[in-house]
């Protein structure tokens, strides 16, 4: 039976001198703890009651990307706009930087590969540098990893940006059913199924591996392995389709055993990409941004669900580059109730849109965009692209708190 102190105490059982003297003594003590904590070498140290808008978030556990480009944006092109890129996506929560290595015909790197094959070994406004080892060495003292992002893939050119490839050597070419060279969204394609295209975008990724050993990863997107459905039709691929199949392609994108067949030899440079860059470094992760599915098939023979099935994929970032919360909602909804099987959720980091010509979401969109990802457990994205970061400087202050 519980009994009220004060009756304890009428009958002698409880003396109050004693306690008065252990509170005394224990709130002497709790002071000069207080009095010691607000100190640092002897001085007093001054509360704060908010936190510093200046300091560095705290580094999330799960992906927080972005792309870093060469078109519209001046940060790759001197020592100090690589810093300054670096420290910003620091204060801006960013923890991954996909840094474009790949385009125009050219790297980023300087490339013995690219010297050799066609002559110049790195964009000609980067001579003299190594944009590469840059971004890594700042990056990586500011606990932010990075992926070497090859962004056009097979796409030999754009616009005529990367005109040498195909002129040098143009019996790389993919060709159409007018037996013409394949140019698509003003991209001009190499033969992905060539096992010498093959082999020179190998010699690329391994050489970027290899030289860059505390490179964290690499990247392919929806030109890495991918081809226009348009394409397939040189002469040695009409020929082995035929000897397999006992059938002549009728339609390049409504033809489903044609856009099968070509698209299960890009799965299998999928997993090559895989397998051999692993055997190099097993820690090496391998990541893919490619078109929504199945937009990427029908349109470019893109089937990624059978890469992240079969495990040739570490990370995948399907570009989600929607206007409205509905269409980008519907296109989440697909990925992860049809697309990747729930047990490997886990290696999803949506395509977020956050710049792009003179197009920007609002605040509140990017706010609810996100919302989508965490309400599906998905906890991770990656933004298209850095110079949208600075657009939002309220919405990442408090994504980088998230």
């Amino acid at each position: 039976m519980v009994q009220h102190r004060s009756a304890i105490v009428q009958r002698g059982a409880f003396n109050p001198r004693p306690m008065k003297k252990l509170r005394f003594s224990l709130l002497l003590f709790f002071g000069l703890g207080m009095i010691a904590s607000c100190q640092k070498n002897g001085q007093p140290i001054a509360p704060t009651d908010k936190p510093n808008p200046n300091a560095n978030p705290p580094i999330s556990k799960h992906i927080r990307g972005v792309w870093l480009t060469n078109v519209a944006s001046q940060a790759m092109y001197s020592t100090e706009g690589i810093k300054a890129a670096v420290k910003n996506c620091r204060k801006k929560g960013i923890n991954h930087i996909f840094v474009v290595m790949w385009n125009k015909g050219r790297t980023l790197y300087p490339s013995k590969v690219m010297r050799d094959t066609f002559g110049i070994p790195i964009e000609e406004a980067l001579e003299g540098r190594d944009p590469l080892r840059e971004i890594i060495d700042a990056a990586h003292a500011d606990s932010i990893k990075v992926y070497a992002w090859m962004e056009y893939g097979f796409a030999a050119d754009n616009n005529g940006f990367g005109e040498h490839i195909l002129r040098l050597r143009p019996q790389w070419a993919a060709l159409g059913q007018d037996g013409k060279p394949v140019v698509k969204n003003g991209f001009r394609w190499m033969n992905a199924f060539d096992p010498r295209v093959q082999n020179f975008m190998m010699a690329l990724l391994t050489e970027v591996v290899i030289k860059y050993p505390d490179l964290d990863g690499i990247q392919g997107d929806d030109r890495l392995p991918a081809l226009p459905s348009e394409a397939g039709y040189n002469p040695e691929v009409l020929a082995a389709y035929k000897k397999e199949q006992n059938a002549e392609p009728i339609n390049p994108k409504t033809d489903q055993n044609w856009v099968n067949w070509r698209a299960e030899r890009l799965n299998l440079f999928a997993k090559r990409i895989y397998t051999e860059l692993k055997d190099i470094r097993g820690g090496l992760k391998i990541a893919m941004s490619p078109s929504i599915y199945p937009f990427s098939k029908t349109e470019y023979l893109q089937d990624w669900p059978t890469w992240v099935q079969n495990g040739w994929v570490d990370l995948v970032s399907p570009q989600i580059y929607r206007y409205d919360l509905t269409a980008y909602s519907n296109e989440l909804t697909k990925i992860v109730s049809q697309q990747i099987p729930a047990d490997k959720l886990g290696i999803l980091a949506p395509g977020v849109l956050l710049k792009v010509g003179t197009y920007k979401p609002t605040d509140d969109f990017l706010k609810l965009m996100v919302r989508e990802n965490r309400l599906r457990k998905i906890n991770g994205e990656v933004f298209f692209f850095y110079e949208g970061l600075n657009e939002h400087p309220d919405y990442f202050f408090q994504y980088a708190r998230e």
